[in-house]
């Protein structure tokens, strides 16, 4: 069993089937599928196209130009889908190597002088700061809908079309002052969002390998033909 399918579990055809799974187990009760072209494919059939965008502070702008960015982003909620999700993560500040890596240091240090100013190091960057510090990730989140009208309705089709309604949202909150990342491996972008999301400390500790979508195989006949 690889990477993907310890995370989805090996899907088939029919989604209503948990074919390939554990009872009880992740892969059970997750309702994703695959991962194809950054988009995600969910158990049910849904296609669901995941961006981050990079914010900016309105407050900051002259009138003029806030004016302008409320217009262009009104501008985009006309032509943009009919159901538009935007998610905040809230998210500490992670200093734990940092910590970790200090307290190596405060057992090998024989200087009872040099311990002390590294343990109060400790307690103001890892256990003081870090309470205070946060970080937070912006997304905006659509799905396949009929209206878009993908070519042919196949998977390669409606894949397609949500990548053309990604680049379209790119193009309108440029003019808005955003950036919408465009990850140069999309899979793997995805797959760790979820990852992150999903095993929100366990994350932390354990990376996903780079490239993990190369070391791995089409899910078990998932839209393997069209």
């Amino acid at each position: 069993m690889n990477l993907k399918e310890l995370i989805f579990g090996a899907g088939v055809k029919d989604s209503g089937a948990n074919v390939g799974v554990y009872r009880d187990s992740t892969q059970a009760w997750l309702p994703i599928k695959n991962i194809m072209g950054g988009v995600v494919i969910t158990k049910d059939n849904r296609f669901i196209k995941i961006l981050e965008v990079l914010p900016v502070n309105i407050y900051l702008k002259p009138a003029a130009d806030r004016q302008n960015i409320i217009a262009s982003f009104a501008a985009y909620l006309k032509i943009g889908p009919d159901d538009l999700q935007f998610e905040v993560r809230t998210l500490p500040s992670d200093t734990s190597e940092y910590v970790e890596r200090m307290k190596q240091y405060a057992e090998k240090e024989e200087n009872e002088n040099c311990r002390e100013m590294i343990e109060d190091n400790i307690q103001e960057i890892g256990l003081g700061i870090a309470q205070d510090t946060i970080r937070h990730r912006f997304f905006l989140i659509f799905q396949y809908e009929a209206r878009m009208k993908a070519k042919r309705n196949t998977v390669k089709g409606i894949i397609q079309r949500l990548n053309e309604e990604a680049d379209t949202a790119r193009r309108y909150l440029d003019v808005c002052e955003l950036e919408v990342l465009e990850p140069r491996y999309s899979d793997n972008y995805t797959l760790e969002l979820l990852y992150s999301i999903i095993n929100k400390h366990t994350s932390r500790r354990v990376q996903l390998p780079e490239g993990v979508f190369d070391m791995t195989t089409t899910v078990h006949g998932i839209y393997e033909e069209e």
